[in-house]
C-alpha cells in the first residue's frame, strides 16, 4: 500500500528531461515509482492538466528568526519552495553568550542589516547558546527543510565579545574563532558565511563583526570548511552589488581555494546599460578556477522591487551624506527634510560620483507614490512622482520630500526599475544559462517591510510558460531545482527520480503566478510585511506531506533541518 499518489500530471523532472506525463508514487516520504502505478494508495492526488516538479529550493534567505514564529516559512512555501538556505552574508543568531547585553547586540544588529522587526526578534526567547542548541529549537518543528550556514559575525562577537568590532583578532582567538566553526559544522552547519561589504552596520552604526577580520582571520576560517563533508561556503563583499574591484576578486577566489568548496555570492544585477558589469562579476570564477577553486553568482530570474521610506533606515541612507543628515531625532529628521538647504545638499550628493551603485535609488522623477497617510496626500497612491510634480509646476525632489514630509515621513516609495528592457532580459537568459553563475538571491525572511523576493518561483515560471518564454519549461525547472541542489551537494533532493525525497509541486500552468506584494500586520508585535500568495499553486509535498493546499498552509511540520555531511555530500569546484 502506498502513502500517496499523484495521478496523471505533467512531470517536468528537474533533470532537464522533457515534460511527460506521468504518476509519481510515495512511500515513507520517498519517490518509489514514477510512469504508470496501478497500486492502491492512501490518498489519491488527481494531477490532470497539472505539472508536477521537484519542490524549489531557495539558495539565499534569511529565515534565522521567522522560523521560530512561522514554521511554514511563508510566503516562500506557498510559491513552491521546499528547501531553504539560511544563515547567509555572515549572520546568524548563533552562536550566541547568553547574556541580555549580547542578544540585544544581535536583535540590533540583525534589525538593521536585514531588516528584521526588532520588536519580533525581542519577543524570542533568546535562550540558546551554541550552534546546536539553535538547530535543536527547529527540528521537527518546521514545515520546508532548512539548512544553515554558520554566520562569521556570531561567532567573531562570541570569541570576542565587543572587541569583536574595532579591531583584529589575535592568534589565539583566531583559533577560538576556527574551533567555534568547527563545533558549529560538526553539529549540522552547512558551512560558513561572511561580509566585508561596506553597506553592512550594526545596530550603532559602526562596521559589523566580520568586517574587522584580517585576510589571514578569513583564510583560516575557509580552511577548517574544507576540512568537513558537505560544505559550502557564501559571501559578500563591497563590489557585490555593482562591480569587483581586483582584490575583492582575489579574496573570494583565495577563500574558495583555500576551502576547495564552492563559494556563491548575492547578487549578480542585470542590466543593458551597463554591459560590461555582469562579464566583470562572473570573470570572478576564472580566476577562481585558477586557483583550484569556483565562485558562484546568484542572480535573480525576475525583478524584487524594494521600497523605500524616510522613517526608518533604508537603501537611500548608503547615499553620500545622506545617512549623517538622517541619523537624527524624527522631529528633527522631519525638519531636516523641510529645509531647502539641506534639500539642496542631499540632491547633489544622490547625483554625485561618490554615490556608486546606489544612483539608482536618485532617479526621484520616477518614483512610485505607495501608501499615503496625509490627507493632503490622498489620491496620490500609484502615480509617479514626476508627473506630480509637473502639475504643481515643481522639481520632483522637492514634490517628493513635500509628500514625505505631509506624511510624517511614513510614505512608502517605489523606485521604478530601469532594467526591464528586452536587451536586460537577453542578458539575464545569457547569465542563466552561464555555469558561473546560479538562480537565488530571494533575501526571503529579510527587510520585510521593504521587499518580497520569495514570490520567484511562481513569478518565473509564470513568466517562461505564458510570459517572455525566454527559456524551455524543463529548463527554468531544473534552474531552481537540480541546480541549486547539486550546488549544495544535497542528497536526494532538486530531482523527481526514484528513490529521492518526495518534495513535489503540483501546480496549474495556465494559472501559475504571483499576486502584487502587499503589507500585512502578522508578525509577533504587531509587526508589518510585504508577503503575496501565490496563483496556480494547489499542492506542495515536503518529505512526502503536503503542507499547502491551494496556496494555504496546512500546519504539517515535515521539514528536515539539513545537516553537513549526513544531508549534504562533497562538491569539490
Amino acid at each position: 500500500m502506498l502513502d500517496t499518489v499523484i495521478r496523471g500530471g505533467t512531470v517536468v523532472d528537474g533533470t532537464g528531461a522533457a515534460p511527460r506525463r506521468a504518476d509519481i508514487a510515495i512511500r515513507d516520504g520517498r519517490i518509489v515509482a514514477i510512469g504508470e502505478v496501478t497500486e492502491d494508495a492512501t490518498e489519491v492526488i488527481d494531477a490532470t492538466g497539472r505539472m508536477v516538479i521537484p519542490g524549489v529550493i531557495d539558495a539565499h534567505t534569511h529565515y534565522d528568526a521567522q522560523l521560530m514564529w512561522d514554521p511554514s516559512a511563508s510566503p516562500s512555501s506557498n510559491h513552491g519552495v521546499t528547501t531553504v538556505i539560511a544563515g547567509n552574508c555572515g549572520f546568524t543568531l548563533a552562536p550566541l553568550r547568553p547574556t541580555p547585553d549580547e542578544a540585544q547586540y544581535l536583535q540590533e544588529m540583525m534589525s538593521r542589516v536585514e531588516g528584521m522587526p526588532l520588536p519580533a526578534l525581542r519577543m524570542l526567547d533568546w535562550d540558546w547558546e551554541t550552534f546546536e542548541d539553535y538547530l535543536g529549537r527547529f527540528e521537527g518543528k518546521v514545515a520546508v527543510n532548512a539548512g544553515w550556514l554558520v554566520g562569521h559575525c556570531a561567532i567573531r562577537r562570541y570569541v570576542m565579545g565587543p572587541d569583536a568590532v574595532g579591531g583584529e583578532a589575535s592568534d589565539e582567538q583566531v583559533e577560538a574563532m576556527v574551533a567555534e566553526l568547527r563545533k558549529a559544522i560538526e553539529v549540522g552547519a552547512l558551512g560558513w558565511s561572511f561580509t566585508t561589504s561596506g553597506s553592512h552596520s550594526d545596530g550603532d552604526g559602526q562596521p559589523v563583526p566580520s568586517r574587522w577580520a584580517s585576510e589571514s582571520e578569513m583564510l583560516a576560517m575557509a580552511t577548517e570548511v574544507g576540512r568537513h563533508e558537505g560544505t559550502t561556503l557564501e559571501g559578500i563583499v563591497p563590489g557585490c552589488l555593482d562591480r569587483f574591484a581586483d582584490d575583492e576578486i582575489e579574496l573570494l577566489a583565495s577563500l574558495s581555494a583555500a576551502a576547495r568548496r564552492i563559494l556563491n555570492w548575492n547578487v549578480l544585477t542585470v542590466d543593458s546599460r551597463e554591459p560590461g558589469r555582469a562579464a566583470r562579476q562572473l570573470a570572478a570564477d576564472d580566476v577562481a578556477r585558477a586557483k583550484g577553486g569556483r565562485v558562484v553568482a546568484l542572480t535573480m530570474p525576475v525583478l524584487v522591487p524594494m521600497n523605500m521610506n524616510f522613517s526608518t533606515f533604508c537603501g537611500i541612507w548608503l547615499l553620500p551624506k545622506w545617512e549623517e543628515t538622517l541619523r537624527v531625532s524624527h522631529e528633527e529628521r522631519r525638519a531636516r527634510l523641510a529645509d531647502p538647504e539641506v534639500r539642496a545638499m542631499l540632491l547633489e550628493a544622490s547625483h554625485s560620483p561618490d554615490a556608486g551603485v546606489y544612483r539608482r535609488l536618485a532617479d526621484w522623477e520616477d518614483y512610485v507614490i505607495g501608501d499615503t497617510f496625509a490627507p493632503e496626500n490622498e489620491g496620490l497612491a500609484g502615480r509617479v512622482v514626476g508627473d506630480i510634480a509637473a502639475e504643481r509646476g515643481a522639481e520632483p525632489f522637492d514634490t517628493l520630500l513635500d509628500i514625505v514630509v505631509a506624511d510624517d515621513l511614513r510614505t512608502i516609495l517605489w523606485p521604478a526599475p530601469k532594467d526591464k528592457d528586452p536587451e536586460s532580459w537577453r542578458l539575464r537568459t545569457e547569465v542563466w544559462n552561464d555555469d558561473r553563475a546560479m538562480i537565488g538571491g530571494s533575501d526571503a525572511g529579510a527587510h520585510l517591510d521593504r521587499m518580497c523576493g520569495a514570490t520567484f518561483p511562481t513569478r518565473f515560471l509564470g513568466d517562461m510558460l505564458n510570459g517572455r518564454k525566454l527559456v524551455p519549461i524543463e529548463r527554468a525547472v531544473q534552474l531552481i531545482t537540480q541546480k541549486p541542489a547539486e550546488l549544495f551537494g544535497l542528497v536526494g533532493r532538486g530531482t523527481l527520480v526514484e528513490g529521492n525525497f518526495a518534495d513535489i509541486v503540483v501546480f496549474d500552468p495556465e494559472t501559475i503566478g504571483s499576486e502584487n506584494a502587499r503589507l500585512v500586520a502578522d508578525l509577533p508585535g504587531d509587526c508589518v510585511r510585504l508577503t503575496a500568495q501565490s496563483y496556480g499553486i494547489e499542492r506542495v509535498l515536503v518529505n512526502g506531506t503536503t503542507v499547502i493546499v491551494d496556496g494555504e498552509p496546512t500546519g504539517a511540520t515535515p521539514g528536515t533541518v539539513l545537516k553537513s555531511g549526513r544531508d549534504t555530500v562533497t562538491v569539490l569546484p
